[in-house]
């Protein structure tokens, strides 16, 4: 099973797992948040970030999702993980995301896994105006 490590600005993370645990199940092993925070130094962050990849890795991989491409998240992160066989960093994470990644941690591996979070995310990325107004009108 495939963990994950979630790295937000604040408490993003920390309530993207709460929801997505309501669609999909409990999470129970293998899942953690670090949340970036004003009032944690970085070094301190470093060291929430080294004992969570730490105590994450494993066989199945690991992956590190962070809210913002090049944000102080996926910064921090980063250089921990950048030589880490079986890692995999995902990027600009949205629920639906979380989700996906979620519900097939158990079949799929690492690589392909994240793979599909970020197709499935940008999935979910819709003017839903424009979605509705291009379907065909339903006649009773």
């Amino acid at each position: 099973m495939v963990n994950f490590l979630i790295v937000t600005h604040g408490e993003f993370g920390a309530y993207l797992v709460e929801a997505a645990e309501e669609i999909v199940g409990p999470q129970r092993e293998g899942v953690r948040t670090v949340p970036i925070s004003s009032r944690l130094s970085m070094d301190q962050v470093k060291i929430k970030l080294e004992e969570a990849v730490k105590q994450l890795s494993g066989k199945d991989g690991l992956i590190v999702a962070t809210d913002i491409p090049g944000g102080t998240p996926s910064n921090a992160v980063l250089p921990l993980v950048k030589d880490a066989p079986g890692v995999a960093v995902v990027s600009g994470l949205n629920l639906y995301m979380l989700i996906s990644g979620f519900g097939r941690r158990k079949e799929l591996p690492v690589d392909l896994l994240a793979a599909r979070m970020i197709e499935d995310g940008r999935k979910t990325i819709q003017d839903m105006k424009a979605l509705l107004a291009s379907r065909p009108a339903r006649t009773r």
